[in-house]
């Protein structure tokens, strides 16, 4: 019922489908089904290809058969984050959603608006019988969050339109035309452990220091900000506490959920020879990162807290190598752009870490403007894992999106936007991984524009979408579908 009153009345009721169906990466499938589904009741045209793509296809309006085709396109998954006080089940609940001051969010979790809003203004394009457009075909994506598998699994005869709109852009008023490319860097690793027993630690007392509080948010949109990563700060303090001659034994690490978030929320599981000596040190390293947090991530905090005693504590060596290697490992932002003036060129999240039993994860995700940064800088990640012995791979390279300021369709998108607002978009280029980069590899001749409503906080929860950007949102992409001029 939050929806109810809100309007373009069509796009949120699809969003309110979108918010009741969960719809993690890797588990589209009921929302695939339901979406796919109506398309049927409505006559339209249905196919889902071999890795779970969604594509939805409308014949053109009376009077528009000698335009040229338009893709509409967006993805179906969402990231999964939460508070850590909260019940939520990703797996099972419906998305609690609020209007708030102009703004639909969702206090304690992810809204999904990341993609859900652009896919829902497809939708409500698509079976809308008042509105003048070419044919559509709707491209729905899968696991775009976690790897862009369903666009990197997309065959070239899948689609016959060469005009393509991506609605995965989170600031009202900026049009889209090229985006950073990306790989993940993997990081796995097993060191020796020992027996608590063997580790001549009796009497010593088993601690969960937990760092949480941060805002979090979206690795390539928000890296600039100089917000803190969970995952680098537990390793200041786990070394700050090392130089300051505070003994404990490691014995397990955790933080993270997603290599394309800021990570929000750490964990190291240790046991401590002097609590005291630990809290006073701890308390001395935690003011010092507030400080430099001071008016970015002022929530920073750090709670010590009984836990179980772990059956097994990483050897000595091992734990320094883990403690060093965290700390070494590059974070934020490597690069500014020499040619487009405040946009980031290359950077990196340390967004996954786990260590348990010895065995270590990380998951690193590397994005840069251009395909050269993106290799450097992973390769000089695994470089640095090999000083220390450690192994690293790179993987899921996914190609940028090179800007074509000739676009014709851009220049449509522009112009359309003057007509109805009476001022000028901007002309971005993001470092964030669009599939766009992948479309444009697979059809180069595909002319390819990203727009669409405001979005705040996107991978962190308290996401939130401006209600007056998606009416403004809906104008532009109404106006531009009737504006698509006649085959040439």
């Amino acid at each position: 019922m939050v929806f109810s009153s809100l309007q373009p009345a069509s796009v949120w009721r699809h969003f309110s489908t979108l918010c009741a169906i969960p719809r993690a990466s890797g588990h589209e499938e009921a929302l695939r089904a339901a979406l796919a589904a109506w398309a049927h009741e409505r006559g339209l045209g249905v196919k889902t290809d071999a890795v779970g793509n969604l594509i939805l296809s409308r014949p053109a309006s009376a009077g528009y058969d000698d335009r040229p085709g338009v893709v509409l396109q967006g993805h179906l998954d969402m990231v999964c984050q939460k508070n850590g006080a909260s019940a939520h089940n990703f797996a099972r609940d419906p998305i609690h959603a609020e209007v708030r001051d102009g703004w639909v969010v969702a206090p304690d979790t992810t809204l999904g608006a990341d993609n859900g809003i652009g896919v829902a203004l497809a939708l409500a394009a698509l079976e809308a019988d008042d509105i003048e457009h070419p044919a559509l075909e709707v491209l729905l994506t899968v696991d775009e969050e976690t790897g862009m598998g369903g666009a990197r699994g997309l065959h070239a005869e899948a689609l016959s339109g060469r005009l393509l709109l991506n609605l995965d852009t989170e600031e009202w008023g900026e049009v889209y035309l090229g985006c950073a490319g990306s790989a993940d860097v993997l990081i796995n690793a097993e060191f020796p452990t020992e027996p608590r027993s063997v580790a001549e630690v009796a009497g010593w007392q088993a601690v969960s220091l937990r760092l949480t509080g941060l805002v979090g948010g979206h690795s390539g949109i928000d890296i600039h900000r100089q917000r803190g990563n969970a995952i680098k700060l537990l390793a200041r303090v786990l070394h700050g506490l090392t130089q300051r001659g505070v003994e404990f034994r490691l014995a397990g690490l955790n933080g993270g959920t997603a290599r394309n978030a800021l990570p929000r929320e750490a964990e190291a599981v240790l046991l401590v020879a002097d609590l005291e000596r630990l809290r006073e040190a701890g308390a001395a390293l935690v003011a010092l990162l507030r400080e430099e947090l001071s008016g970015v991530d002022d929530g920073l905090r750090v709670d010590i807290l009984p836990a179980p005693l772990p059956a097994t504590l990483l050897h000595r060596v091992a734990a320094r190598n883990v403690i060093a290697l965290l700390h070494a490992l590059p974070q934020g932002v490597r690069r500014l752009s020499n040619t487009l003036p405040g946009v980031v060129d290359t950077s990196n999240n340390v967004g996954v870490l786990r260590l348990d039993e010895g065995r270590l994860s990380v998951d690193i995700m590397v994005r840069s403007l251009r395909d050269a940064g993106v290799h450097a800088l992973s390769a000089e990640i695994v470089d640095l894992c090999a000083l220390g012995g450690i192994h690293a791979r790179i993987t899921a390279p996914a190609p940028g999106w090179t800007p074509n300021p000739d676009s014709a369709l851009l220049a449509l998108v522009k112009d359309v936007y003057r007509q109805n607002s009476g001022g000028e978009a901007t002309t971005q280029v993001i470092h964030a991984g669009l599939e766009c980069g992948l479309f444009a590899a697979l059809w180069p001749e595909m002319d390819i524009v990203s727009f669409g409503p405001t979005i705040h906080g996107a991978h962190a929860p308290g996401e939130r979408v401006e209600i007056a950007s998606v009416e403004k949102a809906w104008r532009l992409l109404t106006g531009v579908l009737a504006a698509i001029p006649p085959r040439s």
